[in-house]
């Protein structure tokens, strides 16, 4: 059976779909078995395909074992004809014998056709997985391009990225060929291959943008210890330095605040507060609170971290924030319950601090 054909598409797989040869040639030898036993009958016994590269042959082979009275033609050789094959073949011994039928070749090699295709998209398709699925929570730029009702598809190396619109800025429009910086979120492996997904509204975005611009992020000295976020409105950002001659807040903002515009305006405009972390919880909700002025902070319930904030009477409407977002962000900073008061409401209360 002539398999040159076969091994000059097999280079052109190996080089251009980067799928491994083996894997090919292992569904090319099942389609072939597959074959031979379609045309043959299903009792044709334990075949295996041999494959000689260097001279583009294929050939079918049987296991048989050498008898003196053939009954079986399937599985059983006479001891004559195992001698025309191995004339140190004896009785007992299992030999393989070819079988190759005549003129098999052009319906072996269209039946192994549809293996060698199934075999190059399955392999494709675990390669593109194999290369994201550790991955994610990384930034990645891409390029928009195209979108139905529910998603955006961006460009990643091998496949499509689904970004939904849900996980989109209020700001962002497609924009045909368009480029955008997202997180993959998650990469699922499916029958029709894996499904990466993306998102611009996640707080790892407005991390990975930070860590991007601010070498002191990236070398250890600075360390974004936590996120909360409104996407596209407003983030809040808890900063620590390992190093008390470098100011972690100074550093994000940068010269003339070049970093962290940079940050901004590829959040299109979305409002960023920088804060101290801090391992004392009163100093750590104080902070969490900015832009606005703190006067006490008292803790109520450790264990269930529930926690009282006084402010300046004139910053009562600052703490709290349009919508109670200042208060609601600064309580999924910290993790604490932040129940905010005026100094005047905290007076007729009775609340001492």
């Amino acid at each position: 059976m002539n398999a040159k054909k076969f091994f000059e598409v097999l280079n052109i797989i190996e080089k251009d779909k980067g799928v491994p040869r083996e894997v090919v040639l292992e569904a090319f030898k099942q389609g072939i078995i597959s074959a031979y036993r379609k045309n043959y009958g299903k009792d044709s016994g334990e075949v295996r395909v041999e494959i000689d590269e260097e001279t583009a042959k294929i050939g079918i082979f049987a296991k048989k074992t050498v008898v003196e009275e053939v009954n079986n033609l399937t599985t059983e050789i006479s001891v004559e004809d195992a001698h025309k094959i191995s004339k140190s073949a004896k009785l007992g011994d299992v030999i393989d014998v070819e079988v190759t039928p005549k003129n098999f070749g052009r319906i072996a090699i269209q039946a192994a056709k549809q293996r060698v295709l199934q075999a190059v998209i399955e392999a494709e398709r675990d390669a593109v997985y194999n290369r994201y699925k550790d991955n994610v929570e990384d930034m990645y730029t891409l390029e928009m391009t195209r979108h139905d009702d529910k998603n955006v598809y961006l460009q990643l190396t091998g496949t499509d990225g689904i970004l939904p619109k849900k996980e989109m800025l209020p700001q962002d429009k497609f924009i045909p060929n368009g480029r955008i910086k997202v997180v993959m979120t998650r990469i699922e492996k499916t029958t029709k291959g894996p499904i990466i997904f993306l998102s611009r509204t996640t707080p790892l975005l407005v991390k990975r943008l930070f860590e991007d611009v601010v070498p002191e992020i990236q070398d250890g000295i600075i360390e974004i210890k936590a996120i909360a976020r409104d996407p596209g409105d407003r983030s809040k950002v808890l900063v620590k330095s390992y190093d008390e001659n470098v100011d972690p807040i100074g550093a994000c903002i940068g010269p003339n605040q070049a970093r962290i515009n940079l940050v901004i305006k590829e959040l299109k405009g979305e409002k960023i507060d920088l804060a101290l972390w801090s391992s004392d919880p009163k100093e750590l909700i104080a902070n969490a609170l900015q832009p606005a002025r703190v006067v006490a902070v008292k803790i109520l319930d450790e264990k269930n971290k529930q926690s009282l904030v006084i402010v300046p009477d004139d910053q009562l409407s600052l703490a709290i924030g349009l919508k109670g977002q200042n208060a609601r962000l600064a309580h999924q900073l910290t993790g604490w319950k932040i129940d905010i008061k005026s100094v005047k409401d905290a007076q007729k209360l009775g609340i001492k601090y």
